[in-house]
């Protein structure tokens, strides 16, 4: 089920194979859920947060999540007011892609057709040119998703792991080393850089990187901040060793991702 404003909808008892979803308010159940279907989560405005089979991604506005059919997932939503498209998708391709999470940001021409979309939101009787129209659709999202971004933090298996990452998320700002964490969480420091790799598959500086540009996104997203003040938000001494980071994650610039959200 996916519960919203209106009166809870099973996604897996509609015979069609495409249906489109838009909320304007999304409500969410926050409750782990799994379809039949594939799913393209589309943020309008907003930001959110996805959790697939224990990873934990993060949308910022006019990015898109594609979630493949079976994966257990959950929404959760840290902006007050959330605008999402939500498609499904029956697959029937054996592209590598729609196998996997994908999360990207969405070029003009896809948000361009998401929003065609939005007429068909909620109809439960099939419409031929609605299934031709989200075939293609679903036809070339591999194409619009070439080189996708994997914004994702991973929450550890190993419950030894858990002190020193709540306090890494609680303290991203600062630069902490291996040996204030193997305080924190009691272990030895070889221990303790050990787990850290197997879990996270990162080293520490990326992992505090990759939260940092993540706390970011969500700030720019809010638009209420300047890049400067941002910068100094997320823990960098200087709006150049911030843009610097930034790029290096997205590929793009702090300025570039505010003109994307306009």
């Amino acid at each position: 089920y996916m519960s919203c404003s209106q009166n809870p909808i099973n996604i897996d008892d509609i015979e069609k194979p495409y249906f489109v979803w838009f909320e304007d308010n999304w409500i969410h159940d926050d409750e782990l859920h799994s379809h039949h279907k594939g799913q393209l989560v589309y943020v309008e405005s907003g930001f959110q947060y996805l959790t697939v089979e224990g990873k934990i991604y993060l949308l910022p506005q006019n990015h898109a999540a594609w979630i493949p059919s079976g994966h257990i997932h959950k929404t959760n939503s840290h902006s007050e007011k959330i605008r999402l498209m939500i498609m499904f998708f029956e697959i029937d391709k054996d592209d590598s892609f729609y196998k996997e999470v994908s999360v990207f940001l969405v070029p003009p021409v896809l948000k361009e057709m998401i929003k065609y979309a939005e007429k068909w939101s909620k109809k439960i009787q099939e419409d031929p040119h609605e299934t031709l129209f989200l075939k293609a659709l679903s036809n070339e999202l591999p194409q619009f998703v070439a080189r996708s971004l994997q914004l994702h933090i991973s929450p550890p298996e190993d419950k030894r792991l858990c002190k020193a990452i709540d306090y890494l998320h609680e303290h991203y700002t600062e630069d902490l080393s291996m040996e204030d964490l193997s305080e924190i969480a009691a272990l030895s420091l070889r221990t303790l850089e050990r787990i850290f790799k197997k879990e996270t598959g990162l080293t520490l500086s990326k992992y505090q990187q990759m939260l940092r540009i993540i706390k970011s996104l969500e700030l720019l997203s809010d638009q209420q901040w300047t890049i400067s003040e941002i910068a100094f938000k997320t823990g960098y001494k200087s709006l150049q060793a911030y843009t610097n980071s930034f790029f290096s994650v997205m590929q793009y610039r702090p300025s570039e991702f505010l003109k994307k959200l306009v």
